[in-house]
């Protein structure tokens, strides 16, 4: 009876850990589930749809910076109204100080000009003459540099004052592309790109013929298609900036030795 208990024990002692580990591997899959769950908040984490919301966030807070814009464009009318009504000072003190208004930007501004039209080719486009390779994607999109080249060359064209999309440049613009969107002032904008300045219309052509960054962009336009466009206005006039003046900067850091010191 001893021999028959201990054969028989036998193959059960050594299924029993087979088991136990069957059950390990059914409890980390389950886990692993879960945590997939967690991580996805119960959608599909094949998709995008975090990148959509990341896109969707940062429309709704460009919205939001351009209502707050508006509202203290307002604020600071009413202030500069009320500033201009007994100040006590003379006419030319109030003379100088509307030159560098104007100067400044945030005046309303009203000429001659023309606006300037960039956008990406197409994105099927392939070589339009001979003896050109075939576009890579980077040929085909409007980048940081080809905004800054026009806006450069149009100040070096004499521009009295320029709005880029639907808002004015001042002394602290920086006109900066994240991917194919261009980020001005804390709002967000895709192409086309406008680039609008009042100023004497042959003379702000004539700068940017002159800018060799611009003669290479058109190579490009060309050469891939990509979007150029100089529209000319006898009369148009710009907003003034209505968004803050204040200047933002990076201050250094005391080591860590010198705040621990009594």
């Amino acid at each position: 009876m001893s021999n028959s208990d201990d054969s028989s024990a036998g193959p059960r002692g050594r299924a029993r850990p087979v088991r136990l580990l069957t059950a390990a591997v059914f409890a980390l899959a389950g886990l692993l589930f879960v945590t997939s769950f967690n991580t996805s908040k119960g959608t599909n984490i094949r998709t995008d749809a975090s990148m959509l919301k990341l896109s969707d966030l940062i429309h709704e807070r460009s919205q939001d910076n351009a209502e707050l814009e508006q509202s203290l464009g307002g604020l600071r009318r009413r202030v500069d109204t009320l500033a201009d009504r007994d100040d006590g000072s003379t006419k030319a003190e109030d003379a100088r100080l509307a030159a560098l208004r104007a100067a400044s930007g945030t005046e309303e501004l009203s000429g001659k000009g023309l606006t300037v039209t960039l956008n990406d080719a197409p994105p099927n486009a392939t070589a339009r003459i001979p003896n050109v390779p075939e576009p890579q994607p980077n040929d085909l999109v409007i980048h940081q540099q080809d905004l800054q080249a026009v806006v450069n060359a149009l100040w070096q064209g004499g521009a009295e004052g320029i709005q880029v999309m639907d808002q004015r440049l001042i002394s602290t613009s920086a006109v900066r592309c994240v991917g194919n969107t261009l980020i001005l002032q804390g709002r967000v904008y895709s192409p086309p790109y406008k680039v609008t300045a009042v100023g004497d219309p042959g003379a702000l052509r004539k700068a940017m013929a002159a800018s060799p960054a611009l003669q290479n962009y058109q190579l490009y336009v060309n050469a891939y298609g990509l979007g150029w466009k100089v529209d000319e206005h006898k009369a148009l006039t710009l907003p003034g900036y209505s968004g803050t003046v204040d200047l933002h900067y990076a201050k250094p850091v005391a080591p860590a030795s010198e705040t621990n010191q009594p």
